[in-house]
């Protein structure tokens, strides 16, 4: 049964399990990232599980008061094409805007964009500067 929980338990283990699915492997080693900075400092999280297996999530990043960003939104490749990713969108969009911001940012790839379209986003002119 697939459940959506906002700000639930989940695991460094579970996250990167989940991160390291959908890529090429000689693309992406397995990720060994630690989330808690991340989940501790996010406006939201949202999980997705099926039967208790993480096979979705997304978070959102603010600035503290209007805007507020939607980051990482991922589904585990067998679970796509099912719903989920729109499901998580809503839910994280949702929970921005019950703590007030007005506006919410996304970036992506343009193979993304009939995704994101689904989501409710439209098209904008953005820029980015790479740091690193």
């Amino acid at each position: 049964m697939l459940s959506y929980v906002t700000r639930g338990p989940v695991s460094n283990q579970e996250l990167n399990a989940l991160f390291s699915t959908g890529w090429p492997s000689w693309q992406r080693e397995p990720d060994t990232s630690d989330w808690q900075p991340v989940l501790d400092h996010c406006l939201v999280y949202v999980t997705a599980r099926n039967d208790g297996r993480l096979v979705g999530f997304v978070h959102v990043a603010w600035d503290g008061r209007d805007h507020a960003f939607l980051l990482d939104p991922r589904v585990h490749p067998d679970y796509r094409h099912q719903g989920i990713g729109v499901e998580l969108v809503r839910l994280a969009a949702r929970s921005a805007s019950q703590a007030g911001c007005e506006w919410l940012h996304v970036d992506y790839d343009a193979d993304l964009a009939p995704f994101y379209a689904a989501c409710g986003f439209q098209p904008t002119q953005a820029g980015v500067i790479r740091l690193m």
